[in-house]
């Protein structure tokens, strides 16, 4: 496992995105764990998010990118964080967009905010993270209708390795249905293997009981 994976689970531990308990998913799931993105708050923070996708982007995709797209809204702050940390930590000097929710009916118009893709562009899709895959469902159209773009990835800052409308997990089912390949800054496999028994300023965050839930858990909804 890379090393900015292990920074990057202890980061959101830290930061309060990563909690452990009793919780109660969109979809009706009990779950031991939760990851909220929307928990980060201060420039430090930001800036180091974007750090940790950039180090994803930088080790996973080996095509040109012509723009980073963030949906909104969580994705608008990670694709301008990840786009600044991919300019100044690995000289990729990279376009970001974003989309409305509602198309702009004055000014210049439309839906898209920044870099306007074009026939032919590369572009990958920054996100938080993945549950039923509805965000890449309805940006899709978006992207596509304003040029023939080609779609070469989806960044994600965890995968829950959940199954998504039928027995595969919600990752396979965007890349059997779109194409699109989802690249995960860490796995929920990876936390469990990085945090079990290991004290994070002071405190074990999952010792053996909550290693248990999180294992029941996956054992019930997860495909591992």
């Amino acid at each position: 496992m890379s090393g900015y994976k292990k920074e990057f689970i202890e980061f959101m531990v830290r930061a309060g995105v990563l909690t452990f308990g009793d919780f109660t998913t969109k979809s009706g799931r009990q779950t031991p764990y939760f990851i909220n993105t929307g928990n980060y708050k201060t420039g430090s923070q930001i800036a180091k998010l974007g750090d940790y996708y950039a180090s994803c982007i930088n080790e996973n995709i080996t095509v040109k990118i012509d723009a980073l797209f963030g949906p909104a809204y969580k994705g608008i702050p990670l694709s301008v964080a990840a786009a600044i940390s991919l300019n100044n930590n690995f000289n990729i000097n990279t376009n970001y967009c974003f989309n409305r929710k509602e198309a702009k009916d004055h000014g210049e118009g439309g839906s898209i905010v920044g870099y306007k893709p074009k026939d032919g562009d590369n572009i990958l899709i920054i996100e938080d993270v993945i549950t039923a895959g509805t965000s890449v469902r309805e940006c899709l159209p978006i992207l596509k209708g304003i040029a023939k773009v080609n779609i070469v990835g989806l960044i994600i800052s965890a995968d829950r390795m959940e199954r998504g409308q039928g027995s595969k997990t919600t990752v396979t089912e965007v890349y059997d249905e779109f194409g699109i390949k989802t690249y995960p800054i860490v796995t929920v496999r990876e936390i469990i293997d990085t945090l079990h028994n290991i004290e994070i300023d002071g405190k074990v965050y999952v010792d053996d009981s909550m290693k248990a839930k999180m294992e029941a858990y996956l054992e019930k909804y997860c495909v591992v």
